[in-house]
């Protein structure tokens, strides 16, 4: 049995005690202290385990900073952690559970928006853009979890990361924005 909280929300996310007037979407999120300290393999496991046990489960990883990249059969590109977690739960990868895919190349990032590459820019400078990524976050998430029984979020480095706090897409702000326990 896991235990999650997220604002004002303490609660079991064992599927066993899920209550429709409780659990807005039929999500949780996996946030960790920092890059590295394998939020992406308990993600799988847990992701594996629910399948196991006959949910339609989905991974979703709002944005992903990454180099570690592999193409869908549908030809998009998205992060090897999220294709891991796709298989672990035994469906397809689908760029939607990686919306966003940022790939540092020398003095730049490039951007990958569902699987397509977008734009190349300096770092830290999609301050301009973060309504828009917002919204492509928001339609990816909204569009697997009509199609699924549990999405499995994963939050992106560290949720402590304060210079990042006004444009976060992939920790707290996105949990909270979808009622998604921590």
């Amino acid at each position: 049995m896991f235990w999650g909280f997220c604002g004002y929300f303490w609660g079991c996310v064992n599927p066993g005690c899920w209550k429709e007037s409780e659990w807005v979407g039929k999500s949780f999120m996996v946030q960790g202290t920092a890059s590295g300290v394998g939020k992406s393999f308990l993600v799988a496991g847990l992701i594996r385990s629910f399948a196991r046990k006959g949910l339609r489960v989905v991974p979703f990883k709002a944005e992903n900073m990454s180099l570690n990249s592999g193409v869908t059969a549908k030809g998009e590109e998205m992060a090897r952690a999220q294709i891991l977690q796709a298989l672990a739960a035994g469906i397809e990868p689908d760029a939607r559970m990686n919306p966003i895919l940022l790939k540092p190349q020398g003095g730049e990032i490039q951007v990958v928006v569902l699987g397509k590459v977008w734009k190349m820019v300096p770092p830290f400078s999609l301050g301009a853009e973060i309504s828009f990524l917002r919204d492509i976050v928001t339609e990816a998430f909204l569009s697997l979890s009509s199609q699924a029984d549990l999405v499995v979020a994963e939050g992106m480095g560290s949720p402590a990361e304060l210079n990042l706090r006004n444009r976060d897409l992939a920790n707290m702000g996105f949990a909270r924005r979808f009622h998604c326990p921590v």
